[in-house]
């Protein structure tokens, strides 16, 4: 698959590199075009170039630039997204004496904010809940399973591909709804990122239905 990276930083490094060590055609776009260079070395990529370019290269697009600036980019972009399979990864939080709040700017999602800005674009909400450094993994297993990448899409089509990049990097993909849910993903970045920080272990949280107490299954 062809795929574009708006950005040039972490996560457009590591998903970027994952993509391009499992086959896929990957050019780096940024408003530095000495960082989408490096950037774009440093994993293999197939080109690098501005902004735009990464833009039209792509059948998949992922959107890594910080949440604040993804609304703006992404509409200045619309005319060359519409029809294309748009990824958001971005977490729009920031901390507080509170722990780690959500700051999108409106009651809406950064992804419902992004559909907003390029309306004829497949905007989905992806990969957001992991630290960058788990996307250098090949592939990513915990416990010896796959690790699972949550998603949400209102597009039949950009689901189907945004399930073949999952797969193709030996995740799991796990549908979570449509665009409408993509707040939830992101609010759970928020809460899972802070659980960290904090020294916790989310994933406690969250048992798996085979250790639940089989009287409670009856």
């Amino acid at each position: 698959m062809k795929i574009g990276i708006l950005g040039t930083g972490g996560m457009a490094a590591t998903l970027g590199g994952a993509w391009t060590a499992a086959g896929h055609s990957v050019v780096i776009g940024g408003r530095s075009q000495e960082r989408a260079e490096r950037t774009a070395g440093r994993i293999g990529a197939a080109g690098h170039g501005t902004l735009a370019d990464a833009a039209g290269h792509g059948d998949a697009i992922l959107v890594a630039v910080p949440a604040i600036d993804a609304p703006q980019l992404v509409g200045s972009l619309a005319g060359s997204l519409a029809g294309r399979t748009v990824i958001d990864c971005t977490n729009p939080i920031v901390p507080t004496g509170d722990g780690l709040m959500l700051n999108t700017g409106s009651a809406t999602s950064v992804a419902h904010q992004l559909a907003t800005a390029a309306p004829d674009a497949c905007v989905v909400k992806a990969f957001n809940l992991c630290h960058v450094s788990i996307w250098t993994l090949r592939p990513p297993r915990f416990e010896d399973l796959p690790l699972a990448v949550p998603y949400c899409s209102d597009h039949p089509t950009a689901a189907a591909a945004t399930q073949t990049l999952i797969s193709s990097i030996g995740c799991t993909p796990a549908p979570c709804g449509g665009l409408a849910r993509a707040a939830y993903l992101e609010a759970t970045a928020a809460l899972a990122i802070g659980l960290w920080w904090a020294g916790g272990q989310p994933r406690a949280a969250f048992p798996s239905l085979a250790e639940v107490p089989q009287s409670l299954n009856d």
